[in-house]
Order: C-alpha cells, then structure tokens, then sequence
C-alpha cells in the first residue's frame, strides 16, 4: 500500500523542532491534519515531550498514536473521548479445531448475546464499587453506565476468536467505556474550556433559579436541599453538554492537577478506565460460557493469571513518579519493560501478545494497531464489497456493506507497523484469526 497516494507525506521535523519541545516519531509519514496537531500538542507550554507511534493519524486534538508528557496539568482532549478504550486477550482451554467445527454457530451466539453497536441491556448489570467517584459521575454510572457494562461498541470495536503458535484459542477484545465513558470525557472537555471562558458558563443562572424556587424546602430541611440541589446541578449539566459542539470549541484544555475540577477528572478518569476493564471482562465470562456450552465444559474464567488474561488500556493519563509528570497516551499502548500487551490488526490479520522493552523515547510506549490509512466515508466509496470478502476468505465474521470501513484495505500494513516499533516491543505470539465479530448497523 502506497502511502503517498492516501495523502500521507514526509515528517517536517522543522516545524516540530520551532516549538523546542524535545520528541520521537515513529511512523515514516504522516498526514497534513496529524502533523498539524502534533505541532500544536508540543507548543503548549506544559508539554514537556511527545511522541508518535508508527500507526499515529489524526484524532481530536492530539493524533491518535499520540503520547504526551505535562507537567502539572492533565487534559482531557489528550486522553480523548472513549476512556479507557484498550485490549483485553484470554488464552482459553480450546483448542483451534474445535472452535473451527463451530465457528458459525459461535460467532452467531455472540452477535445475539452481547449487545453491539449503540444496543445495551435493559436493565442494570452488576458492578462493585472499588474505585471512588465524582456525585456526578454516579449520576451518569447510574443513568447510563450500568446498562451498557458487557457491550461491545461499534466502529473499530471487535470480539475475536484465534489461535496461537500451540493452537490454543484466545478471545481478544477491543472495547473501551462506552457512552458511559463519553459523557464524562465530553463533561470535563467543556469544563475545561469554561474555566477558560467563564462569561459563557450560564449553569449559576438556572441553579440561582433554583435556589429561589426551593427557598423553603432550604430552610426547612438543608440535607434534602443539598441532595436535590447537586441532582439537579448534574442533571442541567449532562443538558448542557449535549448542546455544546466540541468540534466547534478551539484549542487546547488542560485542568491544573491541584485544583478541584482537575482532582475530578482524575477520580472520574481512573473509574473509567475500572468500568472499561470490567466491560471487557464481563464480555469474556460470557464468550468462555458460549464456548463451554457449545465444545465442552472446561474453562472456568480465570483473570489472575497474566499469561492467560492481559488487560491494557490505551487512552488514559497516568502520573509518572520517575518524571513527576503526567503521562497521556491517546490510541497508544502502555509498554515498560517485561509487560504485557495486546496490539491488533484488523479483521483479517489478527492480533499481537507482546512483551514491552521500556523505551524512554517512547515514553514507554507502543502503537494500539495498525492505524486507518482511510476516514470512514473514503473507505465506503473507495473499497468493494467484493474486494473485501476476497481479503476475508477463511474467516467467520461480520463482512457486509456496513462494515467495509472496518476492512483490511482501511488500516495500515500491521506487519510494516510491528517492525517499526522493534525497540518498542517484541512478538510473543501472533493470534491468527478464526472468529471476527463487530457491530454491522449502518453508520450512515
């Protein structure tokens, strides 16, 4: 695949080194739209390094495959909407011929079972607490959150069934925090932009209304004032975010880390990235039950073992102790030293278990995949449905009109990608494909 004719083009180191923020790219082109936001990532003033994986391309903001270091500020544009949005692979007790038998009813199983797409479960699942969170993020979690714990997603989500070099099968998950998770990141994104244009923050005049409407209940009994006044205060403010266009919001966010609202996001973030873990896990009991019933009773979902079940998340910010910084990676894989991690493919190709070298250029990281070389629209006109069952050919999965933009054709060339990041990672085993399932509704 030549790059070149998609757009992509040759680094411009100058205009990256005029900001005298030190960095390390990746990738060996690279688009207008991710160089242009790249550059703006390093000239804020508390950046104090970035990278780019070699899958980077533009997101919202900052590009995806982007990694980030800040000091004393965390923002929420770095870490992007779907928080917590990251890989979960478990190595089960089957075997590749016995799911082969099987794959169509398999894949059947799990389509109808685990709700995909903008689909959720009618009613609340199941979720112990471990974790703090914000009154307004409960608000949301109860809302919204707790009907969509154990759903797929749509767009590049997938569950996928392959084999490793042993033919042992894995279920490999890419999914991250759902609506839940948008809410709260799109939430602290128009925050962040209010405490920089507090004359647009119209919240105070409705809560003023309110607070004059409730006079009597305030004086008559206070802790069911409070109580209705914080739900009310969320409730207008979940209002007012679904009014506000974020494309339409220039520039860059941050929130200082010592003050309230940043102390917030941090709590909030840190439950998100709980919640998407606990979501993909929820969806593994349920596939390893599919298998059970469908093979032989054998698997018993064990998670503590990090040689049969590795979690990574790839957008998130974390707090480096070494570097007494932030750590922001947006579509990029935590890889210290001797970790585990999971990088995908695509439909076709599968996905990596590797093991992370801990490079300090990188900021200890590595690509999440292969990274879109086509937005969605482009890929729709550009690639045939014929093509794209042709690249298919020996999987089961969710191959029609609606999911083209989710063809081999629309990624980079994993193989090119994974050899450009030697120093970043090494190949454990490659998880060649046998089962694909995505979210096949119409995105148009």
């Amino acid at each position: 695949m030549d790059l070149k004719t998609l757009g992509f083009k040759e680094i411009e180191h100058e205009r990256f080194d005029k900001t005298n923020t030190p960095y390390k790219i990746y990738a060996d082109l690279l688009d207008d739209t991710t160089q242009d936001q790249f550059e703006a990532v390093l000239s804020k003033p508390y950046v104090t390094y970035g990278a780019l994986m070699p899958d980077a391309h533009a997101g919202y903001s900052m590009p995806i495959g982007g990694v980030c270091a800040t000091k004393g500020v965390i923002v929420p544009q770095f870490v992007g909407f779907d928080i917590g949005c990251g890989m979960c692979a478990y190595q089960t007790a089957f075997t590749k011929e016995e799911v082969k038998a099987k794959a169509e009813s398999i894949h059947q199983k799990i389509s109808s079972t685990i709700p995909l797409g903008f689909k959720k479960h009618k009613n609340h699942q199941s979720l112990k607490l471990d974790l703090p969170l914000t009154a307004f993020t409960k608000t949301v979690l109860n809302a919204v959150g707790l009907m969509q714990l154990g759903t797929l997603g749509g767009g590049n989500h997938f569950i996928e069934l392959g084999y490793d070099s042993s033919d042992r099968v894995w279920i490999v998950i890419h999914s991250g925090s759902r609506g839940f998770g948008h809410k709260i990141a799109s939430h602290y994104m128009y925050q962040a932009y209010l405490e920089k244009n507090p004359k647009l923050n119209n919240i105070d005049k409705h809560l003023e209304e309110f607070a004059q409407r409730n006079q009597k209940l305030k004086i008559d009994n206070p802790k069911t004032y409070v109580k209705a006044f914080e739900k009310f205060r969320h409730k207008k403010q979940l209002e007012l975010n679904k009014k506000v266009n974020l494309d339409s919001l220039e520039g860059i966010w941050g929130l200082d880390v010592e003050s309230a609202l940043g102390r917030d996001y941090i709590t909030d973030q840190n439950f998100a990235l709980f919640f998407a873990r606990e979501n993909r896990k929820k969806m593994i009991e349920v596939i390893v039950d599919i298998l059970n019933e469908s093979i032989d009773i054998r698997d018993k979902k064990v998670f503590d073992d990090e040689s049969r079940f590795i979690n990574k998340n790839h957008n998130h910010a974390e707090f480096d102790e070494t570097r007494a910084e932030w750590i922001h990676r947006k579509g990029a894989t935590h890889a210290e030293e001797d970790m585990m991690g999971v990088i995908p493919a695509n439909m076709r190709d599968g996905s990596f278990i590797v093991r992370g070298k801990g490079c300090k250029t990188s900021l200890n990281s590595s690509s999440h995949g292969a990274g879109r070389v086509m937005s969605r629209s482009k890929a729709k006109k550009e690639i045939t449905l014929e093509a794209f069952k042709t690249s298919m050919h020996g999987k089961v999965g969710t191959i029609d009109k609606n999911t083209i933009d989710e063809s081999p054709f629309a990624y980079k060339d994993i193989f090119e990608v994974m050899s450009l990041q030697k120093e970043l990672v090494e190949v454990v085993e490659h998880i060649e494909v046998l089962i694909n399932v995505k979210d096949n509704t119409s995105r148009y």
